[in-house]
């Protein structure tokens, strides 16, 4: 995909109703108050010395910051989320809604705007379960506020 596709899959999830469970979707997973799209997925790192993981990471970053860069057009300068916080309150036993408590195991922080046409909160992150598995480029788009 590219950024045009990214912003594309974006305004969709805007304007898409949340469902009232959670499932799949043509895009990634939604649930009550969400709706998370997997925009682009690496291949797994299992065998190397760690460059291609090293040089895949920034490319996600890298790709993160120039669609960040359009939608910085749109709703100004993002907040900086970090989700180190919520996944230690998680663990620690406070029940954190989703779509923050799952995103806080796989994602160190997301990049955050809320649209002025729908109020709602959309994220930009780069997500990676493990240092073998692939990494992620994902957007969130929730009415639910970060914790």
């Amino acid at each position: 995909m590219d950024i045009a596709t990214y912003l594309a899959v974006i305004d969709l999830l805007c304007a898409r109703e949340f469902p009232a469970a959670r499932g799949r979707t043509e895009h990634g997973e939604s649930g009550p108050g969400y709706h998370m799209a997997e925009l682009a997925t690496s291949g797994e790192f299992w065998e190397g010395d760690g460059t291609e993981r090293e040089e895949t990471e920034a490319q996600y970053e890298a790709d993160r910051e120039g669609l960040g860069e359009r939608l910085v057009e749109r709703w100004g300068p993002p907040q900086e989320f970090s989700l180190y916080s919520v996944l230690e309150r998680r663990v620690n036993g406070e029940d954190i809604e989703e779509p923050w408590a799952g995103l806080s195991g796989h994602v160190p922080d997301v990049h955050l705007w809320k649209s002025a046409e729908t109020g709602r909160w959309v994220a930009l992150c780069v997500s990676q379960w493990d240092k073998e598995l692939p990494f992620q480029l994902l957007a969130v788009v929730t009415d639910i506020d970060p914790p």
